[in-house]
């Protein structure tokens, strides 16, 4: 990946603000598991490291730690069973283990990133991934979903400096990791949506170059949502370098906008209740994947029609409980003052029909996604993620209530649209 190139492009961005990164090195492609140490070296990453991946990961990466340790190398290894949940209490093992070393290696992907990005940054070492499943689009991102206490908020983090991916390694991992990272990129139709209502309602900050890269990405990842699942080194690849790229996308926005909206709070809400319940909750990308199918649905049903606008007043006893008593302080916290107190009912009244506009430019239609869902083997329905009807409601329900955030499905509590008049929950 040409990174220098995307940023020569962006170079005096119409946006007005400078676009920058610090990755140093993507490489992805065929041996790069057998180049590890090379590559590592020619960034000028850290001879000392801690290497940090579980058992399933160090497995699908068989022999790193040595290949390491012959390109001179001091690696010191941390090993999970499997990790599942990005915790605040990880995030500080790994930096404990992290005291008598430089830099910090990344041997998987999902949780295991984030605890690692979260820790480098906290800690001041410098971070690589080695990246074993194309499973999730956080590759190149600089913050962390990470839980503390319940609640899972979205925290700066340091960005990797190198990222690599030997495409046979991903061709054979799972299909289910593969059409998890589909199902996280395909969130990007939703969150560009919502970036852009926040950014007319608002005035958010809006990138249009930076959201058109996120549109070159959709097209090119749905173009082959058929060949998805399969033991395809080339077409494995391609998903990696997309799924690197939407993350990057995000820090040349200095913002989480580009590739995350309300599809994220609803996969972060089911994996809060799901956790406080003491289950183990399914992929965050497949969990995305079903909450973008829903808004799909919501937000062209919506916006035709010609609804009444008023102050959002919601039943703030109902949201707490719908999040549970552990949380309801960070509820609060996240909505002192609401968001929607920006937003006046007249100017949305005026605004309707530009945000019809919007979700029509934006998103396929339903039966389109669903489609394209399909044709790569990704959840569609809330059973295919273990979340039963009663939870799938009320996180369709309260999830804007989640993040001090616009997006169009908490711009519709201004209205008197009722959502779940308008999606089926399957």
């Amino acid at each position: 990946m040409d990174i220098s190139a995307i940023l020569k492009n962006l170079e005096s961005c119409p946006c007005g603000r400078p676009h920058t990164v610090n990755i140093k090195a993507v490489e992805i492609g065929e041996g790069m598991l057998a180049r590890t140490a090379e590559i590592l070296r020619d960034a000028g990453f850290p001879r000392k490291i801690l290497a940090v991946a579980d058992k399933n990961t160090l497995a699908a990466a068989a022999g790193i730690v040595k290949i390491l340790e012959n390109g001179g190398f001091s690696v010191k290894l941390k090993l999970y069973d499997n990790l599942r949940e990005p915790t605040v209490e990880r995030v500080n093992e790994i930096g404990g283990l992290a005291n008598d070393v430089e830099g910090i290696l990344s041997v998987g992907t999902g949780t295991l990133n984030d605890i690692c990005r979260r820790a480098a940054l906290l800690y001041d070492r410098e971070f690589a991934i080695f990246a074993t499943a194309p499973s999730m689009d956080g590759f190149a991102s600089g913050t962390s979903p990470i839980i503390e206490n319940g609640f899972k908020a979205t925290l700066p983090a340091r960005q990797p400096s190198v990222i690599i991916a030997d495409t046979a390694i991903l061709a054979a991992s799972p299909a289910a990791l593969k059409s998890a990272g589909f199902g996280d990129i395909i969130g990007k139709f939703t969150a560009l949506v919502d970036w852009r209502v926040a950014h007319l309602t608002v005035g958010e900050y809006y990138c249009e170059s930076i959201a058109d890269l996120v549109r070159e990405a959709l097209r090119k990842i749905c173009s082959m949502a058929h060949r998805v699942t399969a033991e395809d080194a080339e077409t494995a690849g391609t998903i990696m370098e997309v799924l690197v790229f939407t993350g990057l996308a995000m820090k040349l926005a200095e913002a989480s906008r580009p590739a995350s909206g309300a599809e994220h709070m609803i996969s972060h809400m089911i994996g809060m209740r799901q956790l406080a319940d003491g289950k183990i909750s399914d992929f965050h990308g497949k969990k995305v994947g079903v909450a973008t199918v829903t808004l799909c649905e919501l937000y062209h049903k919506a916006v035709v029609l010609e609804p009444s606008f008023a102050p959002d007043r919601p039943d703030w006893n109902k949201i707490y409980a719908a999040y549970g008593e552990s949380i309801k302080e960070n509820i609060i916290r996240e909505n002192s003052p609401p968001i929607t107190d920006r937003l006046a009912p007249a100017t949305l009244s005026s605004q309707w029909k530009e945000i019809g506009k919007i979700v029509r430019e934006e998103l396929p239609t339903h039966a389109e996604l669903l489609d394209i869902m399909r044709s790569a083997g990704a959840a569609t329905t809330y059973a295919e993620i273990g979340t039963d009807e009663a939870l799938a409601r009320d996180c369709i329900i309260y999830h804007p209530y989640m993040r001090d955030k616009i997006v169009l499905s908490r711009v519709l509590r201004m209205t008197d649209i009722e959502p779940m008049k308008l999606v089926r929950i399957v």
